[in-house]
């Protein structure tokens, strides 16, 4: 685009969403019409998710990143279109290789809204890339770094790796506390605000995540190999003197990626520790929120960190229950979770068999269940709001066939038994781990892996060959909105297939 003065426009122009669709109708008639090329059903799934799929906003978004002369740029959301669509089809391969597949199969290029012909070149779409990135590196620690020589210790069979610093997440919690009201600016941020204001209202207005006003979410950690081994090399000559262990900074690669340990593969590897926050109310198990942390942390820290900063950003809606594992089971998770006014579901990781005493000739399992003096449980029957306190009965009174010949009350009603919350919120949880509501709400927790295992297993997130955490947020991001599309084609199928004879030409 030349102006009068000779000097082209380098701001994109934007182009809406009802354009992008008259020109997937023509373009599809021109190149398919004829006969040479023929679009299946099966490929008309692609064809619906697109285009109902409103992507335009991301160039009013990145407008800034532009700079105001130069030659005329690519449309944003045509980059954005291609990328999403290149993870639903060839997730495997490489940005080189789909661009070529869009050469050589015109149906990639019309759906991302590209003329055939006439596509963009890797190093576009990097450049386009750049500019969801709210920061000039492309990762978040510098290169430059003291060597690592600690390897992080090994979990026990099915168990996640255990903290090194004993007390590490009750300070984290104690400072996150302190400092809720800083929000800090991540370089992530521009991906999330797209995310929000585009994929997730969409969803919450549709009803997926369910229950917005109070929302159920799960969280869990999952590991991300990025490659091999640390790659990094030495910034002396300490080597050459024949000094093999030096204390020197050394350059790395990947200076966001250390080494951890799987716990389900039972081996250490080198990478990403990803904790994923997930609507666990939604029966397509939808995302909401990743953070990336250093493969050697620990699940309660991960959480301690992702917790707080998606209460700072998650503006669709309030989060009134927190699903988590055992690995999340500390005192300061339930002390973070009850700040920001959430009630915890953590499943005990119980640290001896022993009963507990107290004043009374009642013990306390430990579990958190009340038990009589002949040994038996003590039947949950209620929870008292105002004095925050969970109310337990005899289980004889309570209807419950037992072999008690001497009640310990002779009341009607059978002895009663409180525990609170504020004595100890991991015991004495608001909802009784023995209630039935609370193992209908927990049954719900393992949404997040299922979300986890689609990004990893059906959308192949590990074979992005990336070097910079930029590159690996990009990614995810673009996988979850991708988990976002296919729940609206679900969820709207039969609306979606009326469409199909206007838009597919000889559909066969």
């Amino acid at each position: 685009m030349i102006t009068k003065f000779g000097v082209g426009w380098l701001k994109p122009i934007l182009i809406s969403h009802e354009l992008y669709q008259d020109s997937v109708l023509l373009r599809l008639r021109q190149y398919y019409s004829g006969g040479i090329f023929v679009v299946f059903n099966k490929d008309w799934p692609l064809v619906a998710k697109f285009w109902r799929t409103d992507l335009s906003y991301i160039t009013t978004l990145l407008q800034d990143g532009y700079d105001a002369k130069g030659p005329e740029p690519r449309d944003p959301a045509s980059m954005l279109r291609s990328y999403l669509l290149f993870l639903m089809t060839k997730p495997e391969i490489g940005l080189t290789e789909w661009v070529n597949e869009m050469r050589r199969i015109p149906y990639y290029a019309i759906l991302s809204g590209f003329e055939p012909g006439n596509l963009p070149g890797v190093g576009t779409f990097y450049d386009f890339f750049k500019r969801l990135w709210a920061d000039s590196g492309n990762n978040l620690k510098p290169k430059k770094l003291i060597k690592r020589k600690r390897k992080p210790k090994k979990g026990k069979k099915g168990e996640k790796a255990p903290t090194t610093t004993p007390g590490k997440v009750q300070r984290l919690v104690e400072w996150m506390i302190r400092h809720a009201d800083r929000k800090s600016n991540l370089p992530s941020d521009r991906l999330f605000h797209f995310f929000q204001t585009q994929i997730l209202t969409v969803s919450a207005n549709l009803g997926l995540l369910g229950d917005t006003n109070s929302l159920t979410v799960a969280g869990d950690g999952t590991p991300i190999v990025t490659s091999v081994y640390t790659r990094s090399k030495s910034t002396c000559n300490c080597r050459a003197q024949g000094l093999a262990d030096c204390n020197h900074p050394r350059i790395y690669s990947q200076p966001d990626c250390n080494a951890g340990w799987d716990s389900a593969r039972e081996t250490y590897f080198n990478g990403y520790h990803l904790y994923m926050i997930s609507a666990s109310d939604s029966h397509y198990d939808l995302p909401l929120y990743p953070r990336l942390q250093p493969a050697s942390r620990h699940d309660a820290v991960s959480l301690v960190v992702s917790s707080v900063e998606f209460k700072q950003r998650f503006t669709l809606g309030t989060v009134d229950k927190m699903l988590l594992d055992a690995a999340h089971d500390a005192d300061a998770i339930y002390h973070l979770l009850d700040h920001q006014n959430t009630e915890p579901f953590i499943d005990l990781n119980c640290r001896n068999k022993k009963n507990s005493k107290t004043i009374s000739d009642i013990q306390i399992s430990p579990k958190g269940i009340p038990i009589c003096p002949i040994g038996l449980k003590m039947k949950s029957n209620g929870h008292d709001h105002l004095r925050h306190r969970n109310k337990w009965r005899c289980p004889r009174s309570c209807g419950t066939r037992c072999s008690c010949t001497t009640p310990c009350s002779n009341a009607k009603y059978g002895r009663t038994y409180y525990t609170n919350q504020s004595s100890n919120r991991r015991l004495f949880t608001k909802t009784s781990r023995n209630s039935e509501k609370w193992a209908l709400i927990y049954s719900r927790r393992s949404s997040v892996e299922r979300s986890n295992k689609r990004e990893k297993i059906d959308y192949k997130l590990e074979s992005g060959r990336h070097r910079s955490t930029k590159m690996w947020y990009i990614r995810i991001y673009g996988i979850m909105m991708c988990q976002h599309m296919d729940a609206w084609y679900s969820f709207q199928k039969e609306s979606f297939d009326e469409l199909k004879p206007l838009i597919l030409p000889q559909a066969s």
